[in-house]
């Protein structure tokens, strides 16, 4: 594995560890109420985006590794270049459903890759 993919699965790591925590005993409610809360969450979206994006640039193989991974950086480009059409339910459930089951993803496929849990020993 590359050192750069290593790092950039590290961020997608980081990333959704970080949404779990923002979000943890949140409701929908609390998230439209919250402009903080929202503007977090987005960014921490768009990380994963992109990171997604570097990686397939850098390996185009790992579009069969990674799921969805058109659909995650189809939504960065959205969240960047049409945020007027976001809604915010739509980022809810992509936050309550998708981003655990993309986090355990991730843990377990990397589980095995210190390299990929502690980001000083890639870079």
């Amino acid at each position: 594995m590359q050192p750069k993919i290593r790092s950039l699965l590290y961020d997608i790591q980081q990333a959704c560890q970080v949404l779990e925590d923002f979000t943890k005993n949140k409701t929908l409610t609390d998230y439209q109420q919250n402009e903080l809360l929202r503007a977090g969450v987005e960014r921490k979206l768009m990380i994963i985006g992109e990171a997604v994006s570097q990686i397939l640039r850098l390996d185009p193989e790992y579009e069969h590794t990674i799921p969805n991974a058109r659909e995650i950086v189809g939504f960065r480009n959205i969240l960047v270049h049409g945020y007027f059409a976001v809604q915010d339910e739509t980022v809810w459930g992509i936050v309550t459903t998708d981003v655990p089951d993309c986090s355990k993803e991730f843990h377990r496929s990397n589980h095995d890759d210190p390299q990929v849990r502690s980001r000083k020993k890639i870079i």
